[in-house]
Formats: structure tokens, C-alpha cells, sequence
């Protein structure tokens, strides 16, 4: 636990420096000095977005003011008039262009723009802070691609040894499987099973396993000061949402489908389901995409909110520069990254545990379905 305690406070340190360093960088070109709340607030909008390069912390020369910055780029791949493929130092951080076989393209705002050699952003009449410049399309390979093909590769590899370890041991967890194992068995039971029932739970399992420990892992990393937030970014768990919303509508029964086109069923004449079916069906198809769009917002939603929360409380050692004010905010920011430790589970238990739920509605049998209504009408 002590070792725990400190491997976090590193953490914490370690973000915090990496703050100071790098929010002086976080700048726009032709802009006025900022103050130090202004930065801030630039900082953390800059953190939470995805970006072409991993800038894990930068530091100024006092006495020529240039900003060095310490990470490494990454592949921009940009489809426009063919494929452009170069390295994101290309944008030396925003502050120049980058040209590709005589097309010049910008670093603004973490997307890329088409320009003239001269790198000229114009803005939309109705709206000027949108820039109108012609956007790429953009395959590029960001911090969060490399985040998730990192993760893959270390379940790949973790899970691969705990199967081998497994059948060489008798089925005996050795190792770190005695850690994994508790929980695979929960997942298994406690939530397969229990939402989806024993015949058929099987199916859903290398999903729900692969989900939750996919999720955990980017939440984990999260909390580090590489500065990714993969989980925090509204286009991944919406392609995780996606990926449950056609597993439960493509392997849904026959009474899965009755239901959401016929929720009254048999017991009411057909002249008397009219009217109200005229509300029912169109909320049932309505619900459809309510189920995964509420997956996708709260897992958003909540990873965001922890990131800036704790972006935050270490903003305001800047703000206090005091011996009270400093410690106070290192002090709330090292309890708040324990909590987001919680979080960062929690959050995949519960994107688990109701896509499970989702794939129960959607393998549930007429037998079951009646069980489920007596079930009901009984409490």
C-alpha cells in the first residue's frame, strides 16, 4: 500500500511539472501574452484533446525565450490529392507548415488545414472562429491510436501467458493470474451469466472480457503523465458503443424483435393496439439507439470530467504561488487521482455490465420473457 501511495505521488509530481512546463507552450501564433488562468484553461482544452504527436512536458530558455519540447512524432497520413505521408515534426508544434509534395497544410487548434505557402487561415462570415480552409482527410496515427494499439498488444501478450500459465498449471493461476483470475470469474458470473443467462452467455463473453479490461487499461493510462485521455475522446467510445449496438440488434431473437414491434403481444384485439401502438413502437425503436448513446455519453462524460477536475486542482498551484495554497492543491490532487483509480474501474464495470444487460434483452426467449413478466407482476 505504501508503495501504492508513493508511485502516485510521483504521478502526481510528474503532471504537475509537466503542467508548468508545458502550459507556456500552449499558445496560438500572433497572440498576446496570456494570463496565467487564460493558460490554464488552454492547457486543459489542449490535454483533453487528441493530438499528432506524444508532448510529454517542454521548458523555456530564459534568456532567449524558445520553448524546447520533450516527446516524439508520429505518422501524419492526410488523403488530398493523394496520400501524404510525413512526420508530424513537420509542424515543429504548430509553429510551422508542413509541405508535401507541393501541398501545404497547418497545425491549428490539433487539426490539420490546407494553405498557401504562406500558411494563411481564413474564417467562415457566420461564424469566426471556424476556420474555412479546406480540411484533409486525416488517417493520421495520433497518441490515441497509439494508446489502443498499445493496450491490444498488452492484453495480446497478458492474457496469452495467463492461458498458457493456466494450461500448463493444471488450471491453477500462477503468477499474476492470481490477480486476473478473480476477476475474469466476476465477470463471468456475476455479470454474463447473471445478465444473459446460462445457455447462451458463452457468445457474448470474448466481447465483455475484452471491453472491460480494454477500458480499464486506457482509464490506467489515463492517470499517467503521458497525457493521453483515449477514453475521454467522444469518437472512440462512440465506436464502442457502435460495436454493441450491432451485437445486440444482429444476434437479437425473433421475440427480441416481437417485442420492440408488437409490446403488447397477443392479449389485446388488433383494432385496440392501434393507438397505442402509434406511441409504443416508435419509443421502442427510439430506445434502440438511447441504449448505446447513453453508453457512449457517460463513459465520455465521466473520464472528461475526471481529467479536468484534476487538471484543474494542479492549475491552481499556479494561481495560489503560496506555501498554503501550493501544498492544499498538490494535496486535493493527489486524493482526486486515487479517486479517479475508483473511477477508472468503475467505469469499466459499468460499460460492461449494461452492454451484458443489452445482450440479455437481446437473447431472451418467449419462455424467459414470460418468467421475467411473472417475475415482475409477483413483486
Amino acid at each position: 500500500m505504501q508503495k501504492h501511495t508513493l508511485v502516485r505521488l510521483v504521478s502526481v509530481f510528474i503532471l504537475a511539472v509537466s503542467f508548468s512546463a508545458t502550459a507556456a507552450s500552449v499558445k496560438d501564433e500572433g497572440d498576446s501574452p496570456k494570463d496565467t488562468k487564460t493558460e490554464i484553461k488552454e492547457y486543459i482544452a489542449h490535454h483533453l484533446q487528441d493530438s499528432h504527436d506524444f508532448n510529454i512536458m517542454a521548458s523555456t530558455d530564459e534568456a532567449t525565450g524558445e520553448i524546447h519540447h520533450y516527446g516524439f512524432p508520429l505518422p501524419v497520413i492526410l488523403i488530398d490529392d493523394g496520400i501524404q505521408v510525413f512526420m508530424s515534426s513537420a509542424f515543429h508544434h504548430g509553429e510551422t507548415l508542413a509541405e508535401s509534395n507541393g501541398n501545404y497544410y497547418k497545425l491549428y487548434h490539433s487539426k490539420i488545414y490546407k494553405t498557401d505557402a504562406a500558411g494563411t487561415i481564413t474564417y467562415d462570415a457566420e461564424h469566426p472562429e471556424h476556420p474555412s480552409n479546406v480540411r484533409p482527410l486525416d488517417f493520421s496515427i495520433t497518441k490515441s491510436v497509439v494508446m489502443m494499439v498499445v493496450t491490444m498488444l498488452l492484453l495480446l501478450w497478458l492474457f496469452r501467458s495467463l492461458a498458457t500459465s493456466y494450461a500448463k498449471n493444471g488450471s491453477i493461476p500462477k503468477g499474476i493470474g492470481r490477480f486476473f483470475e478473480p476477476i475474469v470469474l466476476y465477470i463471468r458470473d456475476d455479470i454474463a451469466k447473471a445478465n444473459i443467462g446460462e445457455q447462451k452467455y458463452k457468445r457474448y463473453m470474448p466481447f465483455l472480457l475484452t471491453v472491460f479490461f480494454f477500458i480499464w487499461f486506457l482509464n490506467m493510462f489515463g492517470l499517467t503523465p503521458l497525457g493521453v485521455n483515449v477514453t475521454g475522446n467522444i469518437a472512440v467510445t462512440a465506436g464502442l458503443a457502435l460495436i454493441v449496438f450491432l451485437l445486440t440488434n444482429f444476434t437479437g431473437t425473433k421475440d427480441y424483435w416481437k417485442h420492440v414491434f408488437d409490446p403488447l403481444g397477443d392479449g389485446m384485439p388488433w383494432f385496440g393496439k392501434i393507438i397505442i401502438y402509434i406511441i409504443l413502437i416508435p419509443i421502442e425503436i427510439l430506445g434502440l439507439f438511447i441504449k448505446p448513446f447513453a453508453l457512449m455519453i457517460r463513459l465520455y462524460a465521466n473520464m472528461t470530467a475526471g481529467h479536468v477536475v484534476l487538471m484543474s486542482l494542479i492549475g491552481l498551484i499556479f494561481i495560489f504561488k503560496s506555501w498554503v495554497g501550493g501544498p492544499l492543491s498538490f494535496g486535493l490532487s493527489f486524493a482526486i487521482s486515487l479517486i479517479e483509480l475508483f473511477v477508472a474501474l468503475l467505469q469499466a464495470y459499468i460499460f460492461t455490465m449494461l452492454a451484458a444487460l443489452y445482450f440479455g434483452f437481446a437473447s431472451e426467449t418467449h419462455e424467459h420473457a414470460e418468467e421475467h413478466d411473472g417475475e415482475i407482476a409477483h413483486l
